[in-house]
């Protein structure tokens, strides 16, 4: 597929580099929030297109916007390249364009092989149809004749699990149903590139695993993805490089890892007041989910050891994390319950710090009495890997009696040093064995065995 700007003379492309299976040169797409004057605009340049008298698209009319503005990137084979951005970015325009949907209004896409675009998984599925039609329906539009789709069938629905269901009309299936038959068709497709959009946020967690795990040996097939998701972790699984849309435009490119925090950073920082914790939590205002007139958490922050408060903790140090609340009335067993999840990650819990379980072994529930307070959760390593975190903090009396609850905590972990793609921080320290204190080790402990066998015999 070659997509040349339109306003220019239609001409050869320069051949491809050998492994170079994608390339983006200077795409731009606007797009008219009017619908009235965007029906104008489509009946305007449809008849410019039919004289032949194709107009300059570098110019925005009245209530126009850029959608794309000037995207250039490549993607070779065997690579996956991510893209991430609030919504409204873009990303969606760009995967549409480079899947032929829709035409840029400047620069060129140029394409090496068959592509296959997930970007709304069983949206081209016939309600009426049965989900054995519309495998043989959907992947013959992908290009796979009836005998590929025979010899094919079996594997296809045995990845999506849905041997149960393969001869019911797709209107009784699932929202989630449909998506993982419609990702099977697309992956048993042999397609040269993949576009994906969100799809990986569809279905439980083993689902998501199974499509992790294939997109992998895809991958190591030669087979390339542009792959758009809000999930972090799964860009990290998969992605080799990224590229971060801001309004249109590429803030950044190149390894995920960097991107991933340059974009968590923006949207942390562009939060309003009353959503993110800072140094001192309670000059903000908190979301109370579960609240009673006798105790309330008032705020939050974070202090050295030294009882220093910061703003930011960092990965590996010590920290505290301070709770402050006010109570009316006398509390027996007054503990805190955090939960504290990667930013954007709501379903995967980073840590979980149950008070009342740890005053079971260290007496850690308090006995309140009325007036302010602040308990405090003393870690010694923070093993929270550097990112943007949301927490919930409760304050119970006891396990059961919750008197208040906060959620929307937000805070940022900072890092000391440059760390691997884990998932937390594990403290360490290093030693060197030479081979000669091995052998003298193996030595002294097979002394210790004979002379412990010699008393035995003896």
């Amino acid at each position: 597929m070659i997509s040349e700007n339109p306003s220019s003379p239609l001409v050869l492309p320069e051949p491809l580099e050998s492994d170079v299976v994608l390339s983006v040169q200077g795409v731009a797409k606007k797009f008219c929030r009017s619908l009235r004057r965007s029906l104008f605009y489509g009946v305007q340049d449809i008849a410019g297109e039919l004289m032949g008298s194709r107009r300059q698209n570098t110019k925005l009319r009245s209530q126009e916007f850029w959608a794309l503005d000037d995207v250039s990137f490549e993607l070779h084979r065997g690579e996956a390249i991510g893209l991430v951005g609030v919504n409204g970015s873009g990303k969606t325009t760009l995967l549409r364009i480079i899947s032929g949907l829709i035409r840029p209004d400047k620069g060129s896409v140029r394409v090496r092989g068959q592509v296959a675009p997930l970007i709304a998984l069983g949206a081209g599925f016939s309600p009426v149809l049965t989900g054995r039609e519309n495998v043989y329906a959907n992947m013959s539009i992908l290009g796979l004749s009836k005998q590929q789709i025979d010899d094919r069938f079996e594997e296809v629905v045995d990845f999506a699990e849905l041997w149960d269901a393969i001869d019911t009309p797709v209107q009784n299936y699932s929202s989630g149903m449909a998506a993982r038959l419609g990702f099977s068709c697309a992956v048993h497709t042999d397609p040269n590139i993949l576009l994906i959009d969100e799809v990986l946020a569809v279905g439980d967690i083993k689902f998501r695993s199974k499509c992790e795990r294939k997109l992998h040996g895809l991958l190591e097939q030669g087979t390339s993805f542009v792959l758009v998701s809000h999930y972090a972790q799964s860009l990290l699984n998969i992605c080799t490089s990224a590229v971060y849309l801001s309004r249109g435009r590429i803030t950044l490119s190149g390894d995920p890892r960097d991107v991933l925090e340059r974009y968590e950073e923006d949207l942390f920082t562009t939060q309003p007041a009353g959503i993110a914790g800072s140094a001192s939590g309670t000059n903000h205002q908190l979301s109370h989910t579960t609240r009673h007139l006798e105790a309330e958490i008032t705020g939050f922050h974070f202090e050295t050891p030294e009882g220093e408060t910061i703003e930011s903790p960092v990965t590996g140090k010590a920290v505290h994390l301070c709770i402050e609340f006010k109570s009316a009335i006398e509390i027996q067993n007054a503990c805190i319950f955090i939960a504290i999840y990667r930013f954007g990650e709501d379903e995967n819990l980073a840590l979980h710090l149950n008070g009342y379980l740890d005053s079971q072994l260290h007496q850690w529930a308090f006995k309140v009495t009325p007036g302010e307070h602040q308990i405090k959760a003393k870690l010694p390593y923070l093993g929270l890997k550097p990112g943007s975190y949301t927490m919930k903090a409760f304050l119970k009396d006891g396990t059961l009696y919750t008197l208040d609850a906060v959620d929307g905590l937000r805070f940022r972990v900072e890092k000391q040093e440059s760390l691997n793609r884990g998932s937390y921080y594990q403290h360490r320290n290093w030693e060197l064995v030479s081979q000669t204190s091995l052998s003298q080790r193996s030595r002294d402990h097979d002394g210790q065995d004979t002379n412990h066998d010699l008393s035995i015999s003896g």
